[in-house]
């Protein structure tokens, strides 16, 4: 990982690169729960092999986490992130990811939510604009809650198989 001295926690940020070095940081930091809200993860570099190891590691290293995922969309994550699409078949049983119906469409920010202590928020899917922070319970319950709303606008969840079976 690159040096973060840009990266400085509980103030908005600029950039596509701050922004998936912020998301590492908080991948990083997380150990038991991980619960993500993006349009369709096409920004952010998760189809990259270091957001792979990331998530992998998360998944393997307890045998008690959770990772939720929720996208307005699953074609990218399906298409272009094939490594990501792979751990659904071998973490299945800890892993789910969902995808919102036309009810939740007007969300345009993004976030990702690690131990009910952890956060980055993109302001708005358009702009590289966001703010991250470890350990500010306060903002994940808050985000908690519309991560929670929009887990109820949900119309289904991606499976490995046609079937969903």
């Amino acid at each position: 990982m690159e040096n973060h001295a840009t990266l400085s926690p509980n103030q908005v940020i600029i950039g596509e690169r701050l922004y998936e070095d912020a998301i590492d940081i908080v991948l990083a930091n997380a150990q038991q729960e991980l619960l993500i809200f993006d349009q369709d993860f096409s920004r952010g570099d998760f189809a990259s092999l270091e957001k792979f190891g990331a998530f992998q590691r998360f998944l393997s290293e307890n045998a008690a986490s959770r990772l939720t995922i929720i996208l307005h969309s699953t074609t990218y994550f399906k298409e272009k992130c094939p490594r990501l699409f792979d751990l659904l078949e071998t973490y299945g049983h800890k892993m789910t990811v969902y995808e919102t119906d036309d009810t939740a469409k007007h969300a345009k920010d993004c976030f990702i939510l690690a131990d009910g202590q952890h956060y980055i928020k993109r302001i708005h899917i358009d702009h590289a604009r966001f703010k991250y922070a470890l350990s500010d319970q306060e903002t994940v319950k808050q985000l908690r809650s519309r991560f929670d709303d929009l887990l109820e606008a949900t119309q289904s969840t991606l499976s490995v198989t046609n079937l969903g079976l």
